[in-house]
């Protein structure tokens, strides 16, 4: 019956998850190579701000729309929870052909045009267009150095003035590197797939794009000369920037003419390196730096903690082991510290079912962290594929859901010696964390939708989620707590007293938890300023090997916290140690929140309105809860093994 009631649900799994796999797929991950005249179509992300954080549809704005209507592209799980809406554009270019076009002349702008574009280029938000997989970039002069962002404002506003300017003519310059050989394959043009024959005498050679760069300006043309064009004739070149006067100011009544320019320049750079360029961290000598001086400190720090303790722990257990039977009789009477509690210390925890649950949802995302950050460590979540980071997570949660099933019924048959109430704490593991973040990304979600953002999540994707949870991740949980309760369950070393030993009173133990966090924030606060530095003001983070030692680091350090403090509090007489286990390295979970908080009001002086200031605190909460069930259920474990090794070292009546 079990045998079959498992078969099922991994049945189940399997007919779910098949489909939704598809997700992983992103058309352009692969190399294109192109020929001679051949025509690509440039495509345009969701309009973006660092001052706002809140996506909008490119075609939002009155931009020119392509000759055969908007059409989207397919998005992955992954691009569609980060607010991507990718749509094809009428920016077309024909492979090495140097060419100035006529793209649209609109129609007179009314106010509500006007007022859009104008709190669009104030709010600074960018242009985010994509050729052949890569974001278009600019580069700028700022105090001598030469900084690069990826796409291109919507307008601007010129120093001293109220005007406010529209950026309608692009200059783009796309590098190319020619390939040499024979029956060269073109794998896709972007839309679709295409074989070149080996009879074809023309696919000896080819080239794929390895760069796209943009000049952004703006230029006022006369709107009655443009408008007897059609789309794509070809028109005179212009140098950017052009003088104020000959700008294109936006107001009432304006006809907004938009042109632009193409040149293919050959370089030398191939299409395995071409993002390199978009993968260079500023700063990254203090970077490195910081990270290993944190690294060491950290290091130094809790190996002299960790040695002092082991040689405390050994010292007593080895003066006990040296005495006779009669000695160690005596010994017993005159018990002090940590072997005073030896009838409490494994006691039930209160709250034990949501502790149980805490530490299986621990597990969970812990394994997650882990699997993900390793395979992006070795390449498998490019930026070039974007959304498969998240959409990878996503998956490997749901997958890893056994995991934290199989723990949380574990430890539930360990704390109450019976398997009675398994499915409560199954499906309470299963709908713990994830509730918690569905109902904070709803509460979001409505702010979302109340701005007409493409960061809202759609109605079928909301039925896309649940449906991914409830057909996958629970099942999975729940079979992880089947199989939890057919494991052994941990046998305590020594017997639990009826009545519970009275505490000394202690006023400073949560004070020391607390204060103990800021030993594994050490660890990854450096990084931490990288990763929010590439989520919120748009910058490629792609040093995952770093975070993965920093990760590791991280487990290690708040084990050996998790530890010291389970040993301080043994030999305080305080045997209520599990939940405190738990908090004394989830605590760095506290410092990350205030850093996050921190990181707001320093660093993102330019984020501006509740809407947006709620989004960053909301989302800085589920990080930090994520953060604390991870590293509360590594000092729980450790702590556990630890206390379990403690007591079963020594024979005390």
């Amino acid at each position: 019956m079990a045998k079959g009631w498992i078969f099922s649900a991994l049945l189940l799994v399997f007919l779910v998850i098949a489909p939704a796999c598809e997700a992983f797929y992103l058309p352009g991950s692969y190399m294109h190579t192109y020929r001679q005249g051949e025509e690509i179509g440039a495509k345009v992300n969701s309009l973006t701000s660092i001052e706002t954080e809140l996506p909008f549809s490119y075609y939002s704005l009155p931009y020119c729309h392509p000759p055969g209507g908007i059409k989207k592209s397919a998005e992955n799980l992954g691009e569609l929870l980060m607010g991507d809406q990718i749509d094809n554009s009428p920016y077309r270019f024909r492979v090495n052909v140097n060419e100035s076009l006529y793209l649209c002349t609109t129609s007179p702008l009314d106010e509500v045009n006007v007022n859009l574009l104008k709190q669009r280029s104030r709010d600074l938000y960018q242009v985010n267009m994509i050729l052949d997989n890569l974001p278009v970039r600019r580069f700028t002069e700022q105090n001598g150095v030469t900084i690069q962002w990826t796409g291109y404002p919507v307008g601007y506003t010129p120093e001293g003035s109220s005007d406010v300017y529209i950026i309608n003519h692009l200059k783009f310059k796309v590098l190319v590197h020619k390939y040499e050989g024979s029956n060269v394959r073109v794998v896709g043009t972007g839309e679709g797939m295409e074989v070149i024959s080996d009879t074809d005498t023309d696919a000896k050679s080819g080239f794929e794009i390895v760069g796209f760069e943009v000049v952004p300006c703006s230029v006022k043309r006369d709107p009655e000369a443009m408008s007897k064009l059609i789309m794509y004739d070809k028109v005179e070149a212009v140098s950017c920037p052009v003088e104020l006067e000959q700008s294109q100011l936006i107001r009432e009544k304006e006809q907004i003419t938009f042109t632009y320019d193409v040149e293919f320049v050959n370089s030398d750079i191939r299409w395995p390196s071409r993002w390199d360029a978009y993968l260079k961290m500023e700063g990254a000598k203090i970077h490195w730096f910081s990270i290993m001086n944190s690294l060491m400190v950290i290091l130094f720090l809790a190996g002299i903690v960790f040695v002092i303790l082991l040689r405390t722990v050994r010292r007593d257990l080895t003066r006990y082991e040296e005495l006779d039977k009669e000695a160690q009789a005596q010994m017993n009477e005159e018990l002090s510290g940590w072997k005073l509690v030896v009838g409490d210390v494994f006691r039930e925890p209160t709250s034990s079912k949501l502790f149980c649950v805490m530490i299986g949802d621990g597990v969970q995302i812990l394994g997650m962290a882990i699997v993900t950050i390793f395979f992006a460590t070795f390449g498998f979540m490019s930026p070039a594929s974007r959304g498969m980071l998240l959409t990878g997570m996503i998956f490997l949660y749901m997958l890893l859901g056994i995991l934290a099933g199989y723990a949380a019924v574990r430890l539930w048959r360990t704390v109450k010696g019976t398997s009675e109430g398994w499915r409560s704490v199954s499906w309470s593991t299963a709908c713990f964390f994830p509730g918690i973040v569905f109902i904070v990304l709803t509460v979001l979600n409505f702010m979302l939708w109340s701005r007409n953002s493409t960061g809202a999540l759609p109605i079928s994707l909301y039925f896309t989620l649940l449906s991914l949870w409830f057909c996958i991740s629970v099942p999975l949980t729940l079979l992880g707590g089947f199989l939890g309760t057919r494991a052994e369950p941990i046998e305590f070393p020594v017997r639990t007293n009826q009545i519970q030993r009275e505490i000394p009173t202690k006023n400073y133990s949560w004070l020391l938890i607390f204060g103990a966090g800021t030993l594994p924030f050490g660890t990854l606060f450096i990084e931490l300023f990288f990763i929010l530095s590439s989520i919120w003001l748009g910058r490629f983070y792609y040093v995952f090997g770093f975070l993965l030692v920093v990760l590791l680091l991280l487990v290690v350090v708040c084990a050996e916290v998790s530890v010291v403090l389970t040993y301080m509090h043994l030999c305080a007489e305080d045997w209520r140690w599990w939940w405190k286990a738990f908090f004394a390295s989830g605590a760095v979970a506290f410092y990350v929140f205030l850093y996050s908080i921190n990181y707001l009001v320093f660093d993102l002086r330019s984020l501006s309105g509740p809407v947006s200031a709620t989004l960053y605190i909301g989302y800085a909460f589920i990080v930090s809860l994520a953060i604390m069930l991870a590293t509360g259920t590594v000092g729980f474990l450790t702590s556990f093994s630890f206390v379990h090794y403690l007591f079963s070292s020594v024979k005390i009546d």
